[in-house]
């Protein structure tokens, strides 16, 4: 059974799954679609060609896929898609895509608190939690369990790597490693994300090794080429290859070295 207030407006070519519930005032606009069971809150706005999955709230005040903020956008047909699973809350900002047949995305599971804006054409992955006033600009691509802080600013064209964490306020102009903690303006990478890390299940001889990555990377005089080369020799983990395959695909460079005095204690 869908449930819609009746001062809700949505367009007929909408398509609303089974029991989708819209609040008061929200806006459904023309060529969406809304999976099973997600809640539409009060005042949301959910624009044309936008694909929101199942099970998400998108609380009061939210608006979804609007036309991007790019001087390059010329009206064309773009995309918004959002996973299942979501949690939307108020005033989130998700810019659709620049680009014929573009898309933004979101995947599964994530949570973008208050305030946070997504801008034309970024990717970001499952279970990654944007905290309070965060702002991505156009192309970030944000991979699977990262977290950020709250009022940090991501430049466009920035990567962040998978289970990476950034400290709030930080302003991150480059790519963030997997696995690595940055934070501060210019922000630093402090080493592995330790918690995170497990969190999320790795053992001691892989965040050992993830260690002897990072110590290799920030603490070695080396080229990340070099490191690269070293690193390749540190042993078998899926771990390794992935933040391999994240430094060969790299093209804004690496957030910056950490002063030595500044470093934690060592993660065991």
């Amino acid at each position: 059974m869908i449930d819609v207030h009746p001062t809700a407006v949505i367009h007929p070519s909408a398509r609303l799954g089974d029991g989708v519930r819209v609040g008061p005032y929200a806006v459904v606009g023309e060529h969406c679609r809304v999976g099973d069971g997600t809640v539409l809150g009060a005042h949301a706005v959910i624009e044309s060609f936008t694909t929101i999955g199942q099970d998400c709230q998108v609380f009061t005040g939210a608006v979804v896929g609007a036309i991007p903020q790019d001087l390059k956008f010329g009206g064309e047909e773009s995309y918004t898609v959002i996973g299942d699973r979501n949690v939307i809350r108020e005033f989130v900002t998700i810019n659709r895509a620049t680009g014929v047949d573009h898309e933004t995305r979101i995947g599964d599971d994530n949570l973008l608190m208050a305030y946070v804006h997504i801008a034309h054409d970024c990717q970001i992955g499952n279970r990654v939690v944007l905290a309070n006033g965060v702002t991505l600009a156009g192309h970030v691509e944000i991979e699977d369990h990262v977290s950020v802080g709250g009022l940090c600013g991501i430049h466009q064209f920035v990567k962040v790597g998978t289970m990476a964490f950034i400290g709030a306020m930080t302003r991150i102009v480059q790519d963030v490693p997997p696995y690595m903690l940055a934070e501060g303006t210019p922000p630093k990478v402090y080493g592995p994300n330790v918690i995170g890390l497990r969190r999320r299940g790795l053992e001691q001889h892989e965040r050992t090794l993830l260690k002897r990555a990072y110590k290799l990377l920030y603490r070695s005089g080396l080229n990340v080429s070099q490191a690269v080369e070293q690193i390749t020799l540190l042993g078998e983990s899926p771990y390794l290859a992935r933040l391999v395959d994240f430094l060969a695909r790299s093209e804004r460079g690496l957030v910056g070295k950490v002063d030595r005095s500044a470093e934690p204690s060592s993660d065991s």
